[in-house]
């Protein structure tokens, strides 16, 4: 290519917006991040100002450009990835929102979910129709409660006035000046609206909710042209849209069926390409990985919900290390775990075990165990929780992984990411950029607008910087899975006697 083109990523998150502008080499030209208001009303219940989304996501994308010098004539396109299932609805004649931005982390709308359940079959039919499992986790039931509780809400939007959006639909609507109401398929699949199996609006679960169809978006494929934005003067297009996770997936070049990439942040999200088959599972969640050229591809998706948290909780409540990256040091400085296990089951333990009962525990304590134990044994907690997810992922689709490519701000740990090889016995890499979200986004985006071919020459751009190889001797592992088993065993329904005592 004789000159240089680039791609604006918008990497809208949980607790902050950032721009990141990328060339056609996937080198990283310049990053920009905002943080904004967590909003929480009430116990359980967590908002966002829309206003204060785009507001923010509206800063950073200008001061990047801004700062880089780069003319808004050489990008060719916006790439946007954003929080999951996230529910906004908004006037379509002001722009302005009916109410705050409903988090996905907010379980406000559970009794909803229950009431939902009590429709004879409606439990499985969520499972076979959406591949996901009845959640307040989900788009669904937020949008039922903004219509129910917001005064006017319902009337105004079965005459048409009310668009729903999940975030990177909101962000579209506001780059194009309110023309263009799309969400890509990735988005859809997380709203437990969205048919997975005929790529449509479901109208047995739009009717159960009491959800009028006319406010949900146009649902397209992840990489194509939605609309254009002014940058300076300059229409660029909008050109790729991805939830974060599959975002990552794409980014880490996962095209095939059965590859694999973990993150590793607050929590730990591990997702598998499935390609053109819907896998059933008791434990995972099944899930639109991408969609390209009308075709689709699944992924099977399994969370850990404390991954690097109890990194965190380890600095924090027990006061053992200063920064999180300390742990890596003192988890070296013994040279094994010494028979101490922690289960890092604060709210429960996630896939594939689903116990909301099981709480954290700490077994194996000895008169010879030191602090450097528990951490180490905090560390080794992240990745036995994912070679969990592993085996499940194995057991349910049939197709072993080969190799886990892995991103997130805890695969910079190197000792971690070397247990986490010895403990899976497999091949884990990590890649040169660590920006996955943001990358995969832009290799949407620069799919659409012809700054790369193909995934083949995405594929070539992929760069490991590290591979951690398995060194461990198959006895060690077994003892040491068959110890992290058992100590689950330990923390499993450990709070179902204080649930007998409260009479819930």
């Amino acid at each position: 290519m004789s000159q240089t083109k680039y791609i604006l990523s918008l990497d809208q998150g949980t607790t902050s917006s950032r721009a990141i502008l990328f060339d056609n080499e996937q080198n990283i030209v310049c990053v920009q991040q905002r943080e904004f208001e967590q909003i929480y009303p009430h116990q359980g219940w967590v908002e966002h100002n829309p206003m204060e989304i785009w507001s923010s996501q509206y800063g950073v994308m200008n001061e990047v450009i801004a700062q880089s010098g780069v003319d808004p004539r050489d990008i060719a396109g916006i790439g946007i990835t954003n929080q999951r299932e996230t529910t906004i609805l908004w006037d379509k004649n002001t722009g302005r929102p009916v109410y705050n931005a409903i988090v996905w982390q907010c379980r406000r709308t559970a009794p909803l979910v229950d009431e939902l359940l009590q429709q004879p079959g409606m439990a499985d039919y969520i499972r076979e129709n959406t591949g996901l499992m009845p959640d307040a986790y989900f788009s669904a039931t937020k949008i039922k409660w903004i219509l129910d509780n917001v005064p006017g809400a319902r009337e105004r939007a079965e005459a048409g006035e009310i668009l729903f959006g999940t975030v990177d639909t909101w962000l579209v609507w506001k780059l194009t000046g309110g023309k263009v109401h799309v969400t890509d398929r990735t988005n859809a699949s997380r709203t437990m609206l969205y048919n997975i199996r005929t790529l449509d609006w479901d109208d047995t679960l739009l009717k159960a909710l009491d959800i009028p169809r006319c406010i949900l978006p146009r649902v397209a494929d992840s990489s194509e042209v939605y609309g254009t934005t002014d940058l300076c003067g300059v229409q660029v297009p909008v050109a790729g849209i991805a939830g974060d996770q599959q975002a990552a997936l794409f980014g880490q070049g996962c095209f095939a069926k059965g590859e694999a990439k973990n993150t590793y942040g607050t929590g730990c999200f591990l997702l598998m390409n499935t390609g053109d088959t819907i896998c059933r599972s008791h434990g995972l969640i099944s899930t639109i990985g991408i969609s390209l050229n009308g075709k689709v591809e699944y992924a099977l998706e399994g969370s850990v919900f404390v991954g690097g948290a109890v990194i965190q909780w380890v600095r924090d409540g027990l006061r053992m290390i200063q920064e999180s990256r300390d742990a890596e040091y003192y988890a070296q400085k013994v040279p094994d775990n010494g028979g101490i296990y922690i289960v890092p089951a604060f709210t429960g333990l996630g896939a594939p075990y689903w116990d909301m009962y099981a709480r954290g525990a700490i077994v194996g304590i000895t008169r010879g165990t030191t602090q450097n134990h528990i951490i180490r044994a905090a560390e080794e907690s992240i990745a036995y929780q994912s070679a969990d997810l592993v085996a499940a992922m194995e057991k349910d689709t049939g197709v072993p992984i080969t190799s886990l490519k892995v991103d997130g701000g805890a695969s910079r740990d190197q000792f971690l990411m070397q247990f986490q090889a010895d403990i899976l016995n497999k091949d884990v890499l990590r890649p040169a950029i660590r920006e996955t979200t943001a990358l995969g986004a832009a290799y949407l985006a620069g799919l659409a607008t012809g700054v790369w071919k193909d995934r083949d020459e995405i594929r070539s751009l992929w760069h490991c910087n590290m591979t951690f190889t398995p060194a461990m001797p198959e006895a060690e592992r077994a003892r040491l899975l068959s110890g992290w088993h058992k100590a689950v065993g330990r923390s499993s329904d450990w709070a179902e006697h204080e649930k007998t005592l409260s009479g819930f």
